[in-house]
């Protein structure tokens, strides 16, 4: 087909395809097989997963692993709907990620939803590709609002417009990147006054700030000011190896650094939104401290609590211009405090009481040993349920991107795909994908996606046999469990019926089939059937039922 014959469908695959599309993910019907093909013509990567929610998470995980745009292309009506639990949480975690969703726009179709219906439903922007003359003008304002913005931009592609014939036409220029948002000059003031009075600051950095220069600047304000450091927990490793990094902030954190940070009188959030996990619902500030945010977004600030100040301003500019204000003073840093890091600022130095048996390991146990097993260069993936703090908080990881929490939306059965995407972008790191039984058997199928596509993961299950947050949410209540406990399953052979490999692992000495398997070729995933201990409730599930 020559350039003049070209089809509403090739343009948006090869204009989304020049402004850096290089791997989509989807499930091809009909309808997004034209422009699937397109891409894929014009050089990008296709991977098709077994299903479209698992294709969401998988784009998802790759746009925030790699710091580039996710892509998805999925069929008109069922496809998009299939996808709407990934596209939610991507939504929520304002990934930036473009939907190529066709859409029947007859109503007297089977396939017909209303999906800019379904896409603002969710937190998604709707748009639309109106005509072969705005194909591609459509095209970049999708990913221009997907990069700059932080968004989720469904574009949906009917099915009629297509197939209509694009001229040819010059070809404009694609967007420009993400701009710089300065603080104003009375921020600074108000904010550089806020950190000199400060005795006992905080500083908690979120996803917003996950930048290697943000994280830089933020340490180097906190240096001179005399403050400690903590993350969210979706922003772990952003200060990894400064002496005064509390590590994660809220319902996973250490006791010490939970009693460090309610001792604050000055927390600054940067690029995080201070919410009900950050904060233990509010109870990790003081009376009487001062709550300051600073964001890219007017209503970012204050979303979640009152605060004292509110900066709209990009972190790391923010942070070096106040920097430049400060005097240098010890604040919150003192050997006391540095010493007691070094013996209780991480839970796998923290002492307990090992629960395992003959046939279940304790998941503290099970997460240490492999913390000590695997390689530090590495990229954890986490789905949601009781289990989740284990992966999260006793497997090191090596900065910023080393830990892809897909958590926005709290739903399970991401993190399999979660682990799929993350590899793909970040194929020089081992990548841990961490599940629970539960969403382990939900997103299975994707197990056949991650063996063809020769990805060398690491596959942990913590297998409980049972959906153990209900479990100990309502167990102490008498309530009856039949609902939410379930027979043990034999994940290992369901995996090796894949084309994995598997092992079941009920004691520290099974995870000598780690050391074969990472000194061999890993070409395909090893999935280990963790047999966990299941009688005892994870320490953050209090805080996280709250509420609720």
């Amino acid at each position: 087909m020559s350039a003049a014959e070209e089809t509403v469908a090739s343009e948006v695959g090869q204009t989304l395809r020049e402004a850096g599309a290089d791997v989509v993910f989807g499930v091809v019907g009909s309808g997004n097989f034209h422009v699937t093909n397109a891409l894929i013509g014009a050089g990008a990567r296709f991977v098709a997963a077994r299903h479209e929610g698992g294709a969401a998470t998988m784009a998802d995980a790759y746009a925030r692993a790699s710091g580039g745009l996710g892509v998805l292309s999925v069929h008109q009506g069922p496809g998009l709907t299939n996808a709407m639990t990934g596209i939610a949480e991507a939504a929520k975690a304002r990934t930036p990620l473009v939907v190529l969703a066709a859409e029947a726009t007859s109503r007297l179709s089977n396939f017909w939803v209303d999906q800019n219906a379904l896409a603002r439903a969710v937190g998604a922007l709707p748009r639309r590709i109106g005509s072969a003359k705005s194909a591609r003008a459509d095209t970049l304002a999708a990913v221009a609002t997907a990069q700059s913005d932080r968004r989720t931009v469904i574009l949906n592609l009917p099915l009629d417009v297509q197939q209509q014939r694009v001229e040819a036409m010059n070809r404009f220029g694609l967007v420009s990147g993400e701009t710089t948002v300065h603080p104003r000059e009375d921020d600074l003031s108000a904010l550089t006054a806020l950190v000199e009075a400060a005795e006992r600051p905080v500083f908690i950095a979120g996803r917003g700030a996950r930048l290697a220069d943000a994280g830089e600047a933020i340490a180097t304000l906190a240096e001179r000011a005399g403050a400690l450091l903590a993350t969210s927990a979706a922003a772990r490793g952003l200060f990894r190896g400064e002496a005064f990094d509390l590590d994660v902030s809220g319902g996973f954190a250490t006791p010490l650094a939970a009693e460090l940070i309610r001792s604050a009188d000055l927390i600054v959030g940067w690029g995080c939104g201070l919410n009900m996990w950050t904060l233990r619902h509010g109870t990790l500030i003081a009376p009487d401290a001062k709550v300051v945010q600073v964001d890219t977004e007017q209503d970012a600030l204050g979303r979640h609590r009152r605060l004292d100040l509110g900066v709209i301003g990009d972190a790391a500019d923010t942070a070096r211009q106040v920097a430049g204000r400060l005097s240098t003073k010890r604040g919150y840093r003192s050997r006391e405090i540095a010493d007691r890091l070094k013996i209780e600022g991480r839970w796998p130095q923290i002492p307990y009481a090992d629960r395992s048996t003959a046939d279940r390991i304790d998941p503290r146990t099970l997460s240490a040993a492999l913390n000590e097993l695997l390689p530090l260069e590495r990229t954890v993936a986490v789905d949601s349920g009781n289990f989740m703090g284990y992966p999260v908080m006793y497997l090191d990881v090596p900065d910023a991107e080393g830990l892809v929490f897909t958590q926005a939306y709290q739903s399970i059965g991401l993190g399999l795909p979660t682990a799929i995407g993350a590899a793909l972008a970040r194929p020089d790191r081992l990548t841990v994908a961490a599940l629970g039984d539960g969403g382990a058997l939900m997103s299975i199928a994707e197990l056949e996606t991650a063996v063809r596509e020769r990805l060398g993961l690491l596959i942990v299950v913590y297998n409980d046999a049972a959906y153990g947050a209900e479990v100990h949410h309502f167990g102490p209540h008498g309530d009856d469990l039949g609902t939410v406990t379930f027979p043990d399953t034999d994940i290992a052979a369901i995996a090796r019926g894949f084309g994995c490999e598997g092992a079941t692992v009920r004691v520290v000495e099974d995870l000598k089939v780690l050391g074969p398997w990472l000194g061999g070729a890993r070409d395909r995933p090893l999935v280990l059937d963790a047999k966990v201990a299941g009688d005892e409730a994870a320490w953050w599930l209090e805080e996280a039922f709250r509420g609720h």
